[in-house]
């Protein structure tokens, strides 16, 4: 089974900053791309940030120069690094990793998993 758990969500007020995480656990023998997606309540899930296999990054237009995707490839870990918040962050953000994998004695490619999601608050 793989899983990707997100942690760091929380509340900060306008202007601080969080960092979140998603560690990847399970059969896996490779990660290809990882990202970020946020939520905001009556909205679509949209794309924050992208990072692939080799650190090659994107961002949204919205959180360039604020937030940084970063990952540790031999913990299976991505982070979200989120400076200067705005109220306007303030969503559900979910992880997502493009994968290979291994189950039940059968080898899986390119499949892609996702978190739960860890609720990001911006208020004061």
């Amino acid at each position: 089974q793989v899983q990707l758990v997100e942690s760091g969500g929380g509340l900060v007020q306008p202007g601080g900053s969080l960092r979140l995480s998603c560690a990847a656990s399970g059969s896996i023998f490779r990660i290809n791309a990882m990202g970020w997606y946020r939520q905001a309540p009556g909205k679509a899930r949209e794309l924050v940030a992208h990072i692939t296999t080799r650190g090659a990054t994107n961002a949204a237009d919205s959180v360039k120069g604020r937030f940084t995707i970063s990952r540790d490839n031999a913990e299976n870990t991505v982070y979200l690094q989120m400076n200067s918040l705005k109220p306007e962050d303030t969503a559900v953000y979910y992880c997502n990793a493009n994968l290979d994998y291994s189950a039940q004695g059968t080898n899986r490619y390119g499949v892609t998993y996702w978190g739960k999601g860890t609720l990001v608050t911006v208020s004061s």
